[in-house]
């Protein structure tokens, strides 16, 4: 699995962009390794069409998951046809996202048993 957050910064310490679209960053996590790239987003600088952009290297990275703060209806519907899911209002670092993350999907499994 990947899981892509929004991001401010290069690192798993940096804030979680509040709005997926205009994000600098997207950061690409392996949740079991931790183990991350960093992607600059190419409609971090708010020009039309923004979100696409980000939409677009969210499903050239392969991910599952997005992290975000804020997506928006457009963007959350081509990132769901291409079926990555998409959590919004995550707010902390990126480390921090993705713990709660799994912690949450922990407890759904356990529940399912």
């Amino acid at each position: 699995m990947k899981i892509a957050v929004s991001s401010e910064e290069l690192n798993l310490e940096a804030r979680v962009a509040q709005r997926f679209g205009i994000s600098p960053y997207l950061i690409i996590v392996d949740p079991e390794t931790m183990e991350f790239e960093a992607a600059p987003n190419a409609g971090s600088g708010g020009k039309p069409a923004a979100g696409m952009q980000a939409v677009v290297l969210a499903i050239s990275k392969g991910v599952d998951m997005v992290l975000t703060g804020y997506c928006s209806p457009t963007a959350m519907k081509y990132l769901a046809d291409n079926g990555i899911d998409v959590v919004t209002g995550v707010k902390g670092t990126v480390a921090e996202a993705v713990a709660q993350y799994k912690k949450q999907v922990y407890a759904i499994s356990m529940r399912s048993k």
